[in-house]
């Protein structure tokens, strides 16, 4: 065996221009502190518009500190899965979770070709198991399923074959590819044939609905007459590695369809995922498990081999590594990313900066997770020293004998066991009862155990109960990325996604699980409680940004000021804040390649996420608190993009920002009539006489100018037509708004 220390498993990258950004991040509080303390001593002077301006900095400068603390000392990896494989005599067991939630907004080749891409990674065949759960119980899924299994026949070996760098498939065929000198006749043919299977696998899911037997018979009977919302559990086992060998054959696949029922709550994707571990725990018992939601494929062929670098060698250093987490990066982006998908800046703190403390949230895709930790473990293994008796695992996992047998055998430690010798086959019985809807009752279940319930945003909830148990997580950034997956696209699409986000963000602050209480009871450190807090805040950070927003607007209605006059030394402040501000994120986005274009995108969308999507989601969980309504889990639509002979993407089509008649579109297109009301009002001097040489200025203008062009996609709407034109109902709605607020500034602007 190779010297571990000559050949490591993974090392610690120093990161550059850490120096540079924290001078400019030192100097942005600096100047935040100095608007701060000049608001606090003027508040005398001036009135509300001033008061509000300050508590609105306020909240900002703490954000910024919040920031500062995450980010402070970055970590970033670099593995080599070539020494794992000579160091490792046998590499552990993984079993893959994908989940799907409905076939329409979740189309089945989507799913079929992150399977297949999962089925085809570097990794013996006969150590991964790939489970995929359907909460939409789709016969048409299941089908798509079965017929994908036969394709994998053909297409893994012929990934190992040429060593296929792309394997899933409508990725690897979407670019006719440059035959070099050294490709063979062979590869060619068997080229050629490949895609011409695929072709016909696409049909066959595109017409699925026909060719599913109109009966239902033989393997289909069990969807007979079922709803998809009222149904019993369907388990089935598409494909078995009955041989046990690691090359040449495929991956165990099953499809899994949970039992549901109209009066009970299954908690969504997290009740799906505690599902998925609980029969898989029956089946095969990997130690380690991956998750993917059905868009991301893999994209790295040794992914796993990549995590295990991780997983394995932190373990050797006597570091606690309860996940590894890879970021979400999406394929064929939009020209210069009009959606602001790509969170540079977010993901800097999120992954490098977490790192440096126990480790980057659990992003709830893209992530292996140690399976003695999703049932509970401790890092110090005290919290099941004498408590392995029957009855107590009965209680805390449930009244499956054959699965508590299961989990005492993890939780004894006995992770380097592959998989269960007996066929997956015989599991079955014993798998529709873990998988009912009554079984988690009275039981530890997404409270204690396994995927938390409680949020919609599930993976980031469980990720901090992980962290507060004192375990670390890591963040793998291999080169090719490891998955890629489609990104919202279109305005209802985007707002829906967002609005999911800063929903379940918020439940989790105004819960029991706020990152402060579980701090004081919990191995929960310090910085990384002020990460968690600065990341569930995200929802709220709408009230602010749209509070200073509309002050401009105020402020040039009735002649009123809340920034200072561009004679006096004090302007400098506020301008030198907001251009030093701006131009170190512009930096971030250059330094990793992305356009000006693309950063000017991102702070827009920012913008429009603040007045729209945050805020219902915010308003949502208000309600929810109030008891007067329940926050709904939300299907974003996803669509299987690809790029033509010429290598333009299919997605130029979507760049055009779009609306629907969505009250959640109400709210920014008022505030848009607000500004563009205020600007005329401003420019024609129609304003009211300013009291005591306090009146709107320039700067003021300057905010509402800036503010429209942060919303210039609803100023385009009020033009377009179609999709591409906000409804005139919308319209009319937030001219209603725009006017009681106008009637109600010269109200108040009178007293």
């Amino acid at each position: 065996m190779a010297n571990p220390t000559a050949h490591p498993q993974y090392e610690e990258i120093s990161l550059k221009h850490v120096t540079v950004r924290r001078i400019l991040d030192i100097i942005i509080l600096f100047l935040q502190l100095s608007l701060l303390l000049y608001r606090f001593f003027n508040l005398t002077n001036n009135g509300f518009t001033w008061l509000l301006a300050f508590l609105c900095e306020l909240w900002f400068t703490i954000d910024w500190i919040l920031s500062l603390c995450i980010i402070w000392t970055p970590i970033d990896y670099k593995t080599y899965p070539e020494n794992l494989i000579n160091q490792v005599a046998e590499l552990p067991a993984v079993d893959m979770f994908v989940t799907t939630a409905d076939p329409v907004l979740e189309p089945p080749i989507i799913t079929v070709n992150t399977v297949l891409s999962l089925l085809a990674v570097d990794y013996p065949a006969d150590k991964l198991a790939c489970y995929v759960s359907d909460d939409g119980c789709s016969p048409i899924t299941f089908y798509s399923l079965v017929e994908a299994s036969k394709f994998a026949q053909l297409w893994v070996p012929f990934c190992k074959k040429y060593n296929v760098q792309l394997r899933a498939p409508f990725r690897y065929f979407s670019v006719k590819p440059i035959y070099s000198t050294y490709e063979s006749l062979e590869f060619q043919q068997e080229w050629g044939k490949m895609k011409e299977e695929y072709e016909k696998l696409c049909q066959k899911v595109e017409e699925a609905h026909k060719l599913v037997p109109s009966n239902l018979s033989a393997d289909y009977a069990a969807f007979k007459d079922i709803e998809s919302k009222n149904h019993p559990s369907i388990i089935k086992v598409i494909w078995e590695n009955k041989n046990g060998f690691a090359d040449g054959l495929l991956p165990h696949l099953i499809y899994i369809s949970r039992e549901k029922r109209p009066n009970m709550s299954h908690h969504y994707k997290a009740g799906a995922m505690n599902v998925l571990t609980r029969i898989s725990g029956l089946m095969t018992n990997a130690p380690y498990m991956l998750n993917v939601d059905c868009d991301m494929y893999a994209n790295n062929p040794k992914i796993v081999l990549h995590a295990m670098c991780l997983m394995l060698g932190l373990k050797q250093n006597e570091s606690n590594c309860a996940f590894v987490q890879f970021p979400q990066m999406f394929y064929d982006e939009i020209k210069d990313d009009p959606f602001g998908n790509q969170m540079v800046i977010g993901f800097e703190i999120l992954g490098r900066g977490m790192g440096g403390i126990q480790g980057p949230i659990y992003a709830g895709t893209g992530c292996f997770h140690t399976r003695q930790v999703i049932y509970g473990l401790s890092p110090s293994n005290t919290d099941i020293n004498g408590k392995l008796m029957k009855e107590v695992l009965e209680q805390q996992f449930g009244y499956s004998e054959k699965f508590t047998k299961s989990v005492s055998e993890t939780l004894y430690g006995l992770e380097e066991k592959t998989f269960c010798q007996d066929s997956v086959l015989s599991s079955i019985e014993a798998a529709y009862k873990v998988s009912s809807c009554s079984y988690e009752r009275s039981t530890g279940w997404g409270n204690k155990v396994g995927w938390f319930y409680g949020s919609a945003t599930e993976d980031v909830l469980t990720g901090m109960r992980i962290h507060a148990r004192g375990w670390k997580s890591a963040l793998c950034m291999p080169d090719p990325p490891a998955f890629m997956g489609c990104s919202a696209i279109g305005g209802p699409e985007f707002m829906i996604q967002r609005k999911r986000w800063a929903t379940g963000l918020s439940e989790i602050l105004f819960s029991k699980h706020n990152p402060t209480f579980v701090a004081l009871t919990s191995k929960l450190q310090f910085r990384q409680s002020l990460a968690y807090t600065w990341i569930l805040m995200w929802g709220l950070r709408c009230i602010p940004e749209l509070s200073y927003a509309v002050l401009s607007a105020y402020c040039l209605i009735t002649n009123t000021s809340f920034l200072p006059k561009v004679n006096e030394a004090a302007a400098m402040v506020p301008i030198a804040l907001f251009l030093i501000q701006y131009i170190e994120t512009l930096v971030s986005y250059l330094r990793v390649g992305l356009s000006v274009r693309a950063w000017w995108n991102n702070m827009r969308m920012s913008k429009i996420n603040a007045a729209s999507s945050q805020l219902f989601g915010v308003l949502g969980v208000i309600l929810k608190l109030l008891g007067l309504s329940e926050t709904v889990f939300e299907v974003t639509q996803k669509d299987q993009f690809t790029s033509n002979d010429e290598g333009n993407s299919t997605k130029a089509d979507a760049s055009v920002f779009t609306f629907s008649d969505s009250p959640i579109f109400v709210l920014p297109t008022t505030l848009l009539l607000l500004q563009l009301t205020a600007l005329v009002m401003a420019f024609l001097v129609l304003q009211p006489p300013a009291h005591g040489g306090h009146g709107a200025g320039l700067l003021e203008i300057m905010c509402s100018i800036w503010v429209v062009l942060c919303f210039w996609p609803f100023l385009k709407g009020l033009l377009g037509k179609g999709k591409q034109g906000i409804p005139v109902l919308t319209i009319l709605k937030a001219a209603g708004l725009a006017l009681i607020f106008l009637h109600l500034s010269k109200r108040v602007s009178m007293v």
